[in-house]
């Protein structure tokens, strides 16, 4: 083996001792003059120790004052995470502590190993301690070394669990949000806006936080404060919610719902008229869920917004075990029994024949009824496809629609000669087939019926400052492929858009969905003659530190807007006709009052039972009736549906009703819609508005139940059709 000379050797080991005595003396250059700033201000972060301190949160009001989400000053108690980092000394610590906590010690383990809270700032073990425990600990100093005593704010909704939809509830930042919320500057053990209002406004809410930066010694002790910025509150937060009419429309939609549920849907039938035996002779309505929506249709302020389920948004601040939250909301795949959904704004339903004076204006704005609205079409209870060949329809290609049975004769209704007025009323189905079949074959196979009912915002958000808002769906040809692309539905039907799509879409059904949100917006443009709206909660931002009024109130008049958005936003201006919207809104106040066809028999208007006791005179409306076919067309799984808007230009309200499962639109969301309007009417008195008993952390339901005192305004007949 070959020996490396030794003068070699020590060069070789030379050189490499000069190139290192380069590399460290560069890098001592560049810290010493490039990176000087950079390095006093790390040997600053050690010697000193920043403590956030966390604004009062913006205050939440109703329209008339209301405080609907409030704080609260609480104690919280907090480690010093150097004490703690012994596992030995941990436990010991923990074991001491978690008697006078009443916290068990592995729920101070989790909260230790969790990465929802700051590591570099001191652990919260419990808030909201009372004062006698917060003293406790302070006197025994020596017994729980590291442990402060820190105040804090807890949110507290007075009227739970009324709004609390709409209000929303504060959260934990999740693990998937945490870079957004630390890009923003946020502790990781912060409360956020999980829903709602809450969640929406956040960033105005929230308010600037302040801090307190200390120096500290090697051991991390405390020396002297060296500096300290107070916090900024949140900008407080006026709602267009009036929590009178909320409650009165939560109480009228829950309680007509659990009415619903006693009634019997009926059964199947044969073609022979007698009961299919493979049915039960009692199916009752399961009537699950549902939505109502009030709002000023000039402004697109929301007056009220219902859903049910409801929750009680205190159990989000409640501080109740995991397996407590699980009990009270499973989690589960049927949409039935879904919780935490605002079925207003995330609803995706068929529409039944509410949307029946879209397909009207369609129709009229492109000419496609000869005569316009006074076009006359002879209903003979069925509808026989023009454009399909007898030999195709003989082949199986389904080319008869039908009308919604009548109840006294159990076939389909016959109505004779109706014009579009009367289509309306009478909620001819066959009359609204024959416009989708013709303004799809009649004009080359273009979206025509697509293109107009879009331009009432079918089909898009609606802009409204929510969160988790559904857009709609409109059928077409691409939205048929993307679901046979999803497996919704097969690779045969997604190939192409058929006639018999169209004619679905005529009458609100088939692959049309929309929220009851929309559907409120829509009609809202038919009533102001063309103006489609952007629904809001919010009337305004304001300065923070609104004061407090009577009890339970806030001082309007000491209230100081920086952000007015009650004049509401135009999205768009529809050229609606004149004679068109007359003609569409004469038959929808005929729904209302009657006057229904002769045909055979007197025909009632879909409506004109239910509102024979209405007050008329006080506020008169328009409206159309709804029933959604279900699974199967099995009635027990038609959902109810209905809208209708003032026609007293001093009250412009326009008031949308969607009860799943519960029949027809005449007898389970039209009864909701007229009890708001009863009591805008002053014909029914809303109950009084008062603050919620404290919550009870022992309950079972995730909401107590709110029935109407009086459920009169409820009362009358839906009529015999489907509708």
């Amino acid at each position: 083996m070959a020996v490396v000379p030794l003068n070699k050797r020590l060069r070789v080991l030379g050189s490499l001792a000069i190139a290192m005595l380069c590399l460290v003396s560069a890098r001592t250059w560049f810290l010493q003059v490039v990176d000087a700033q950079g390095l006093q201000e790390r040997v600053q972060e050690v010697r000193t120790r920043t403590v956030q301190l966390l604004p009062e949160r913006g205050r939440i009001f109703d329209s008339a004052g209301r405080i609907v989400a409030d704080n609260e000053r609480v104690l919280t108690v907090t480690i010093d995470r150097k004490v703690i980092a012994d596992d030995s000394d941990r436990a010991q610590l923990f074991l001491r502590i978690s008697g006078p906590l009443q916290t068990p010690f592995a729920e101070l383990e989790r909260r230790y190993k969790s990465k929802r809270y700051d590591a570099l700032q001191p652990l919260p073990l419990k808030e909201g301690v009372s004062e006698q425990t917060a003293l406790f600990l302070k006197e025994r100093s020596e017994d729980y070394p590291g442990v402060d005593i820190l105040e804090d704010w807890k949110r507290e909704y007075p009227y739970a669990p009324v709004a609390s939809h709409v209000v929303g509830f504060l959260g934990a930042i999740l693990e998937r949000q945490l870079p957004y919320y630390m890009a923003l500057k946020y502790s990781p053990n912060e409360r956020v806006g999980q829903y709602g209002v809450e969640q929406t406004y956040e960033s105005y809410l929230r308010g600037k936080p302040g801090y307190v930066r200390y120096e500290v010694n090697a051991r991390g002790q405390i020396l002297r404060q060296m500096e300290r910025v107070e916090p900024v509150p949140g900008n407080d937060i006026e709602l267009t919610i009036d929590l009178k009419y909320q409650q009165y429309a939560e109480q009228a939609l829950e309680t007509e719902l659990k009415l619903r549920r006693r009634v019997d849907a009926g059964t199947v039938k044969l073609p022979d008229g007698t009961q299919d035996p493979a049915f039960a002779t009692e199916n009752l309505y399961k009537a699950p869920a549902g939505s109502t929506v009030l709002m000023n249709n000039s402004t697109g302020e929301v007056i009220a917004m219902a859903s049910y389920p409801n929750f009680d948004n205190r159990w989000f601040g409640s501080g109740i075990s995991s397996d407590k939250f699980q009990q009270l909301f499973p989690q589960t795949k049927d949409p039935d029994m879904a919780i935490m959904v605002n079925r207003a704004v995330s609803g995706r339903y068929n529409l039944g024949s509410t949307f029946k004076p879209f397909t009207a204006f369609a129709a009229l704005n492109t000419g496609q009824l000869p005569g316009g609205a006074n076009y006359v079409y002879k209903d003979v209870g069925t509808y026989k496809l023009e454009s399909i060949p007898n030999g195709r329809c003989n082949e199986g290609v389904k080319c008869v629609f039908k009308n919604a049975f009548c109840a006294s004769t159990n076939a389909p209704c016959v109505y004779g000669p109706v014009r579009l007025e009367d289509a309306l009323a009478v909620s001819s189905d066959a009359f609204f087939y024959k416009i989708g079949e013709q303004i799809l074959t009649q004009r080359g196979y273009k979206p025509i019926l697509e293109e107009q009912v879009r331009q009432f915002g079918f089909g898009s958000p609606t802009g409204i400052d929510l969160p988790y808002e559904y857009g709609g769906a409109i059928p077409s040809k691409a939205l048929k492929k993307q679901l046979a692309d999803d497996g919704a539905i097969s690779k045969e039907e997604g190939r192409a858009y058929y006639v018999g799509d169209n004619v679905q879409f005529a009458i609100g059904q088939g692959l049309l969905s929309a929220t009851p949100m929309q559907v409120a917006v829509a009609y809202s443009a038919l009533a102001n003659g063309g103006s489609v709206v952007t629904p809001h909660v919010v009337k305004a931002i304001l300065v923070p530190g609104t004061p407090d009024g009577d009890s339970g109130f806030a001082d309007i008049s000491q209230m100081v807007v920086e952000k007015d958005f009650s004049q509401g936003r135009v999205q768009r201006e529809i050229d609606i006709k004149k004679e068109d919207r007359d003609a569409i809104l004469a038959g929808l106040k005929r729904v209302i009052d009657g006057k229904g066809v002769n045909w055979g028999f007197y025909h009632k208007t879909t409506g004109e039972l239910l509102f024979k006791n209405y007050a008329r005179k006080s506020l008169p409306i328009a409206g159309k009736t709804g029933t959604a076919q279900g699974f199967g067309s099995y009635p027990w799984n038609d959902s109810s549906a209905f809208a209708a808007f003032s026609l007293d230009p001093q009250q412009p309200y326009t008031a949308v009703a969607y009860l799943e499962k519960s029949g027809y639109g005449s007898q389970a969301a039209a009864p909701v819609v007229k009890c708001l309007f009863s009591a805008l009417a002053g014909q029914t008195k809303p109950s009084a508005v008062v603050p919620s008993d404290p919550i009870d952390l022992n309950a079972t339901a995730v909401a107590p139940t709110q029935f109407l005192a009086n459920p009169l305004c409820l009362s009358g007949f839906g009529g015999g059709v489907r509708d």
